[in-house]
């Protein structure tokens, strides 16, 4: 098929590498010190590659290529992130209990089938701190993901069933931690498949920092992805 996808001057190049990086699709590799579009099929025309070549060696062109192939996009992104796992397992402070772990629910179904009332956890993933959570994983493949202030699950009863069911969670207090999560939500949401985005906070001031950070990154991130705001009372009420 003739469509557009992105020429490399290997003359102008000066292997810098900054394309290769950029291409999160994984279309581009290092050949000789050259980059090089390695993955026809994995280059999806948008050019993301182009902006940060400092000798103007990318440009697009229209020509005959196989089709974009996102199903093999996914699978190459999420091999990557197994291997790295692999060799990566720990946080880059040394912690164990950081070490990324996709739970499974399989009994959850036949659970809710019974007339049990026992409570079942809902947590997907591990880590769910946002200081700990990776900003590329294969749990957020296709995942929704909440982004929730550390203390809603305290002040509201029914956190796991109304809000962290089928979805990737990431908690954090913006007062306690001291930081500005903006950079890092940034990276989860522009750098992975997510479908939407859920932002649960207190009614107090702080959490404003949370929310902030939230709908930041998703500007940031250059994507359209439907989202929302609940807001939790002190005394465990949704106020909005």
């Amino acid at each position: 098929m003739i469509r557009k996808i992105i020429h490399i001057d290997e003359e102008k190049c000066n292997g810098c590498g900054l394309c290769a990086s950029a291409c999160h699709e994984g279309a581009i590799d290092m050949v000789y010190g050259k980059a090089r579009l390695v993955r026809e099929n994995f280059c999806d025309g948008f050019g993301d590659c182009l902006p940060g070549c400092p000798t103007g060696a990318i440009s697009f062109e229209e020509r005959e290529a196989p089709a974009y192939d996102e199903a093999a996009v996914k699978r190459a992104q999420a091999s990557k992130n197994l291997e790295t796992m692999k060799h990566e397992p720990h946080h880059e402070g040394g912690c164990p209990s950081s070490r990324m772990v996709r739970l499974s629910r399989e009994g959850d179904s036949a659970q809710e089938n019974t007339k049990t009332t026992k409570p079942v956890s809902r947590l997907n993933q591990w880590p769910c701190q946002l200081k700990l959570l990776p900003t590329q994983a294969p749990f957020f493949d296709g995942a929704k993901l909440l982004i929730a202030a550390d203390c809603t699950a305290y002040a509201y009863a029914n956190m796991h069933e109304d809000f962290m069911k089928g979805k990737v969670t990431a908690i954090g207090c913006p007062k306690l931690d001291a930081v500005d999560y903006t950079e890092k939500l940034t990276a989860i949401i522009r750098d992975n498949d997510v479908k939407s985005v859920t932002i649960v906070r207190m009614e107090v001031p702080c959490c404003g920092g949370l929310q902030r950070a939230a709908e930041n990154a998703l500007k940031a991130s250059g994507k359209l992805i439907s989202w929302q705001v609940v807001t939790i009372s002190r005394d465990g009420k949704i106020l909005e």
